[in-house]
């Protein structure tokens, strides 16, 4: 027996194989897939603490005929080793490519400035309580680190002038802003509700290194109808692949 599953995102569009027993991704790495644009031949993507790949998996869906060079890092092994084989599986192997690594570490296989373009869906929280499953835990738990130390090595990746995507917590936003301060401009923010009647969960968030240009609230983006079924925006981005300004039009 496998200790992996073959899971399907995109409407059965992407293969991606996770762990039985361990993460598995969620609708917010798909949802922050969808928020890269201005997207150039050549360009290089990072995505910071890929786990499963989920994140890197849809934007090489949805950029495969871009001529880019996406690359992830994942502290864990087996995820690292599980999302190269969905990139294969895929046939994205060309341009797709996870290494193991820890960030915490000077032992980073790229050099500072490399990419045009770094997604990251970081761990939530260094204080809710811990899963006893160790994959879990490195998922969704800060060890020994900072939401503002990882933003930092982020923008530490990012070539001049490019660009920033991350999705957290509602209440992260403050220390999110705190770390993008002086160093980033063109910051778009981005309210995710799951349903019309709630607050807003989850937030995302967009800048560009070493821009000066103003700050932007957009509109709230929904997920869900009353019914649970998704709104039409979603299922344009979760469901079609399409990119967030295109689905929110």
């Amino acid at each position: 027996m496998t200790d992996y599953t073959n899971d399907y995102l995109l409407n059965l569009k992407v293969k991606i194989f996770q762990p039985v027993d361990g993460y598995r991704a969620s609708t917010d790495a798909v949802i922050l897939s969808s928020l890269p644009s201005n997207i150039k031949s050549g360009d290089k993507i990072l995505d910071v603490g890929s786990g499963t790949g989920a994140i890197s998996l849809c934007l090489a869906h949805r950029l495969q005929n871009s001529s880019v060079q996406i690359c992830g890092v994942e502290l864990q092994p087996r995820l690292a080793e599980l999302s190269n084989l969905s990139a294969q599986a895929n046939g994205f192997a060309d341009f797709l490519s996870y290494c193991n690594a820890d960030i915490r570490t000077s032992d980073i296989p790229f050099p500072p400035c490399s990419f045009q373009h770094v997604i990251t869906n970081p761990p939530y929280s260094s204080a809710d309580m811990k899963s006893p499953n160790e994959s879990k835990s490195l998922a969704h738990n800060f060890e020994h680190y900072s939401l503002e130390n990882w933003i930092k090595f982020c923008l530490k990746m990012l070539a001049p002038f490019g660009y920033f995507y991350t999705i957290n917590r509602a209440e992260a936003l403050p220390e999110i802003l705190h770390a993008l301060y002086r160093h980033t401009g063109e910051i778009k923010i981005i309210p995710i509700y799951s349903k019309t009647t709630q607050n807003a969960k989850r937030v995302i968030v967009c800048a560009r290194k070493d821009s000066k240009a103003p700050s932007v609230i957009y509109p709230e983006f929904i997920v869900h109808n009353s019914d649970g079924s998704y709104t039409a925006q979603a299922e344009k981005i979760l469901r079609q692949g399409q990119d967030f300004y295109t689905a929110v039009r």
